[in-house]
C-alpha cells in the first residue's frame, strides 16, 4: 500500500489497539488472584483506621508485580477515601526528594519546586495533610534495589515508617517491589524493627499461562478471526523462550501493524516472521527518536566512548564538558536510559564507598548508528 493508502484507510483489523500498549492495564488479569488478595489484606487494617502491612513483592521481571499494585491502587482509590496509594518508579526516581515530591504531587496535584524550598517543608506538608485527613498512607516502590544501590533505601523507609514519633496519628505503609530476585536488601536495625514486611511471591508463568494472557490481549485488541491459533503458538513459544511476557504482547501489536499494511485481514506466517525480524530494530528507532535533548546527548556520549571510559565518573566530566549538570541530573538521565533498555547499569563494588558503576550498551553500536 501506499502511505496514503495506510494513513487515510479507514479499515483496521484492530479492535483496539492500546490494549498492545506497555502502559495499558488489563481489566481481566490472570493467574494473580492469590497474590492480589494478599496485597488486599496488607491494606486492610488501614480500612478499619489502622496501619497498613508493610510488604515486600518478590518476582522477576514481567510476572504481573506492578499490574497487580496499579490495579489494587486504582481500587482503594475508587472504593476509599481513607488511604492514600501512592506508586513510584525507582528506576526513574532514586532520591529521598524525587521520591516524596511524588508523594506531595498525589496530595496536592503540583510538583513542589526543585530548588529554594527544604525538604522539611515537603515533608511536613505531607505529613500535616494526612494528619488532618486522617488518610493512611501506602507507597510502593517499585525495583527497590535501586534505592539500596543509591545508599537512600534507609533514610526513605526510615522517613516513611517512622513518620508517626513526629505526627501523632499518622499512619503509613510501604510496597517493596523486587524484580532482581537475586538481590537481598539490607536496612538498618532501626528501619529493620518498624518494617517487617509480609513476603508475596510472584511466580513465572507457565507456558498455558502466557498462551492464555496473549489469547485474552488477541480478544480484546483484535476482531474474531484475525489471528490463527498456529500463529498464536508461535508467538508463545517466543514469549517463552525470552521469559518475558512484554515480549508477545509487543510482537502481537507489531505484527498486526505489519498485516494491516499489507492490507491483510488475518496475520499470516510471513507477517510472524517480518516482526520477529524487524522486533528489535523497529524498538530501538522508536526509543532513540523519543529521547530528550539531554537523554540525546549522554546516549551519544555512552555510544562513543570506549569500554574502558564508560564508567559514571567518567561519563559524567564528559557530559559536563558539553553540557554542565549536577550529578544529580546526571544521575536521572543514566536512570532514564537503562530504565528505557538502551543500557545496563553495574555496580562494580569499587570506588570509595564502594558503588562505581560501568555502563554496557544493550545493542551492537553499529545497529545503533543505523537507527540514529
Amino acid at each position: 500500500m501506499a502511505i496514503d493508502d495506510i494513513l487515510m484507510d479507514d479499515e483496521t483489523i484492530f479492535r483496539n489497539i492500546r490494549v498492545f500498549n506497555p502502559d495499558y492495564v488489563p481489566d481481566e488479569f490472570l493467574y494473580r488472584e492469590s497474590q492480589m488478595d494478599a496485597l488486599v489484606l496488607c491494606l486492610r487494617p488501614a480500612l478499619k483506621g489502622g496501619k497498613p502491612t508493610n510488604a515486600v513483592v518478590v518476582g522477576s521481571c514481567a510476572t504481573g508485580k506492578t499490574t497487580a499494585i496499579k490495579k489494587i491502587f486504582e481500587k482503594v482509590g475508587e472504593y476509599s477515601e481513607g488511604i492514600l496509594c501512592v506508586y513510584v518508579n525507582c528506576q526513574l526516581h532514586t532520591t529521598r526528594f524525587n521520591i516524596f515530591s511524588q508523594i506531595y504531587r498525589k496530595i496536592f496535584g503540583i510538583h513542589p519546586p526543585e530548588t529554594g524550598i527544604p525538604f522539611s517543608r515537603i515533608y511536613n506538608a505531607i505529613m500535616k495533610y494526612l494528619r488532618d485527613n486522617d488518610q493512611a498512607l501506602v507507597v510502593a516502590l517499585d525495583d527497590v534495589n535501586y534505592l539500596f544501590h543509591s545508599k537512600n533505601a534507609n533514610k526513605i523507609f526510615y522517613d516513611i515508617l517512622r513518620a508517626h514519633e513526629e505526627f501523632e496519628g499518622v499512619r503509613t505503609g510501604l510496597f517493596a517491589i523486587i524484580s532482581d530476585i537475586e538481590f537481598r536488601y539490607l536496612l538498618d536495625k532501626n528501619v529493620n524493627s518498624v518494617f517487617i514486611p509480609q513476603e508475596i511471591i510472584f511466580d513465572p508463568y507457565t507456558r498455558d499461562e502466557m498462551r492464555s494472557i496473549l489469547l485474552e490481549r488477541v480478544k480484546v485488541g483484535f476482531y474474531p478471526d484475525v489471528i490463527s491459533d498456529e500463529v498464536l503458538d508461535e508467538i508463545t513459544d517466543k514469549t517463552m523462550s525470552i521469559g518475558d511476557l512484554r515480549v508477545g504482547i509487543d510482537l502481537l501489536g507489531l505484527v498486526g501493524n505489519i498485516a494491516e499494511a499489507n492490507a491483510s485481514k488475518i496475520i499470516t506466517e510471513e507477517h510472524l516472521e517480518s516482526a520477529i525480524r524487524n522486533a528489535n530494530s523497529i524498538s530501538l528507532k522508536s526509543t532513540i527518536s523519543n529521547l530528550s535533548g539531554n537523554e540525546r546527548v549522554l546516549f551519544n556520549i555512552i555510544l562513543e566512548a570506549t569500554e574502558e571510559d564508560r564508567v559514571a565518573g567518567n561519563l559524567y566530566e564528559l557530559l559536563n564538558g558539553i553540557k554542565p549538570l549536577s550529578y544529580a541530573s546526571f544521575d536521572r538521565l543514566l536512570n532514564k536510559l537503562e530504565f528505557l533498555r538502551l543500557i545496563d547499569i553495574r555496580f562494580t563494588g569499587k570506588g570509595m564507598m564502594g558503588n562505581s558503576r560501568v555502563i554496557i550498551l544493550r545493542f551492537d553500536s553499529d545497529a545503533i548508528e543505523k537507527c540514529m
